[in-house]
């Protein structure tokens, strides 16, 4: 399904934090329609955490519910403590979709730079699917490409199917036909995908693959959909 394409999302209130800024963000980690706006309800995820410098921090604990919509969507409070890329991920409980008759898993990720150190944007979290950037992901301007490799169990995945969605946060963007929701993208031979962000303000993508695991729904064995998913901010040159 391409329209209303679900994403996994973790959004940081900024994502370059400099020697002058507030060294304190706040992260909205939601399920959600990017640009429809449409909230589903999210349950307390699996884990929630932070890479910097090759370290896991566990945030789980840090997490608040926030109703939106009559949905449970999460939002927590971090401090930069130390310069560096600080890789900000989840993992949430599987999502039934009655829709799709099967159960969905988007491990999400964002890198937020911290204090001018350009170091660890390309680490891998060793969540069971992940997008790894081969482009860095932040200090992009509007109409640069990206590139990233998605990833399975630690192996890069040829021909994924990668969904790429704009958060249209105001509400403001307007499309002529369902197709342009959501932009469709496939991977190379090598697990790579490349797309040119044509406007500034945050882009998702979701490299979707059916798990080798199933899970029981009233007593039946589903099916899993895996996602890796990257968040990525562009900017306006002024």
């Amino acid at each position: 399904m391409v329209a209303s394409a679900h994403f996994g999302m973790v959004i940081p209130s900024d994502d370059m934090i400099t020697q002058d800024d507030n060294k304190s963000i706040t992260l909205k980690v939601q399920f959600i329609h990017p640009m429809e706006g449409d909230y589903m309800e999210m349950a307390e995820p699996v884990q929630f955490g932070v890479l910097v410098q090759g370290k896991k921090i566990d945030l789980l604990n840090t997490l608040q519910e926030k109703r939106i919509n009559d949905c449970t969507t999460w939002e927590a409070n971090y401090q930069i403590q130390r310069p560096g890329d600080q890789i900000f991920y989840v993992e949430p409980q599987p999502y039934w979709e009655p829709a799709e008759d099967c159960f969905i898993i988007h491990y999400t990720k964002v890198i937020v730079n911290a204090l001018g150190l350009e170091v660890g944007w390309d680490e891998e979290v060793g969540l069971k699917t992940e997008i790894v950037p081969l482009t860095r992901p932040y200090g992009l301007w509007t109409g640069n490409v990206f590139q990233g490799m998605v990833k399975v169990k630690g192996a890069a995945v040829p021909y994924a199917e990668v969904e790429v969605e704009y958060y249209n946060q105001d509400g403001k963007i307007r499309w002529l036909a369902d197709p342009m929701i959501t932009q469709v993208i496939k991977t190379d031979q090598n697990g790579v995908f490349t797309y040119a962000m044509p406007k500034a303000g945050w882009w998702g993508f979701a490299a979707l693959n059916e798990d080798e695991e199933k899970i029981k729904h009233n007593g039946e064995e589903k099916s899993v959909e895996i996602g890796a998913v990257l968040w990525v901010k562009t900017y306006d040159m002024e």
